[in-house]
């Protein structure tokens, strides 16, 4: 359930380990606690005040936890490095046998991937998708009221938010209505596989198999779109062309791989979010059922204070001395988004706060620098058309925590289960 674990993990800590009658912050700060999950807020408020650079032992790796730290280091690919991974597991693409993505590459191959790719994925070809994305919201809406008028429990996250975006990315890869069946658990075994960080548990995993299953598909989608281009994106990735390059059958499968573990069930739970964060203030809901022009804001402050990733790593280049600690050359750093972005050294006494108009001239809920969500306009797109005709159809919608079930994840913070309020009958 959801904070079911917290208060039991936050008494566990006070009576183990103590300094000064506090838990030590390598008591509170356990990425793979179900209580920390459940709430990690205030062991990231500890780890900004007290050890903003942290060493974790086991798995060995350091964490940054402020923002001005993570701002800057994510934007500093050169000694920052994304080519060993994104999680604190030694190698965790290599050991499924995937050909490293876009993610997981330094400039300059990364910037000429990244340019080749953005030839094909463009804002044009997102925008074009809202009329789209649009009905398919409302046919989401209208199956959650028939369940509430059957006299059943709407879940807001499987039955709305979720199915939304891998609609999305079904479309936009150009997979036919016959072949969404088989879409579906390929979505669903990869977002699993991203959830546990690609690690040694995930290779004794069914969803390895899926995975396998859902490449051996887009090899011979790229096959065919190379001899026959027709209007989806794949056909203009194969299409693009930079400079007399153009990119390989790893490229595009890399950049499906990447739209669907990055672009799935973090837009799902960045909209689940938003409603719960809503359910929390209703007078903030109120605001945005009177003015929908301020949505879009809304969904930075939504992305801001719940990340759906929470934390993804980087490798040193070379030592790095922050705070008077020196991190060695090759090791793993976590940057704590969710920490950073509830800065209040960035974002004043109010950080913990939800305010939909707050003025958020930056922050890290798409990462920064050379490795900017790629997929942060569709991510915005879709949660923009949700919130707008949910909150039109039922501006009182909430959910129900207490019934709540969160993904258990070291990296990413969602949902499984999220029950709705305020659906007809429900």
């Amino acid at each position: 359930m959801e904070g079911g674990g917290a208060g039991g993990y936050w008494r566990q800590c006070c009576v183990r380990r103590l300094c000064g009658g506090r838990p030590l912050v390598a008591d509170v700060y356990d990425p793979f606690d179900l209580g920390f999950q459940a709430d990690p807020y205030p062991a990231y408020r500890r780890l900004r005040d007290e050890e903003p650079v942290h060493r974790h032992e086991d798995p060995p790796f350091w964490a940054l936890s402020r923002f001005a730290d993570v701002w800057a280091a994510t934007r500093d690919p050169g000694t920052f490095s994304s080519a060993r991974g994104l999680t604190f597991y030694p190698d965790e693409i290599g050991t499924l046998g995937l050909a490293p993505t876009i993610v997981m590459l330094d400039p300059p191959r990364h910037t000429a991937l990244r340019r080749l790719i953005s030839h094909g994925f463009t804002p044009r070809r997102v925008a074009a998708m809202e009329g789209l994305l649009r009905g398919f919201v409302r046919s989401r809406i209208a199956v959650m009221e028939r369940k509430a008028a059957d006299g059943g429990i709407p879940d807001l996250h499987r039955d709305f938010s979720s199915p939304l975006p891998t609609y999305a990315l079904a479309h936009l890869l150009g997979v036919p209505e016959a072949d969404r069946a088989r879409f579906d658990p390929w979505v669903s075994a990869l977002t699993t596989l991203q959830d546990e960080g690609f690690g040694l548990r995930s290779l004794k995993s069914e969803a390895v198999g899926a995975v396998a299953e859902m490449f051996a598909y887009f090899t011979d989608v790229i096959a065919a779109r190379r001899a026959d281009p027709s209007d989806d994106l794949i056909s203009a990735l194969v299409a693009a062309e930079l400079d007399g390059e153009r990119l390989s059958d790893w490229d595009v499968l890399g950049f499906c791989f990447v739209m669907v573990a990055g672009g799935n069930d973090t837009t799902g739970n960045l909209i689940s979010h938003g409603v719960a964060l809503l359910d929390g203030d209703h007078a903030q809901r109120e605001r945005l059922v009177a003015d929908p022009s301020l949505i879009p804001n809304a969904l930075m402050e939504f992305l801001r204070l719940e990340g759906s990733v929470q934390a993804l790593a980087r490798t040193t280049t070379r030592p790095v001395m922050l705070h008077g600690t020196e991190i060695p050359e090759g090791e793993k750093v976590m940057m704590l988004f969710g920490s950073a972005n509830r800065d209040e050294r960035e974002f004043g006494p109010s950080a913990d706060e939800l305010d939909v108009t707050r003025e958020i001239p930056r922050h890290l809920g798409f990462s920064s620098g050379v490795h900017f969500c790629i997929g942060s306009h569709l991510a915005k797109l879709q949660a923009r058309v949700a919130l707008e005709e949910l909150l039109q159809a039922h501006p009182d919608v909430g959910v129900d925590l207490e019934r709540s079930e969160r993904i258990s994840s070291p990296f990413t913070r969602g949902w499984v289960s999220l029950p709705a309020t305020g659906i007809g009958g429900a």
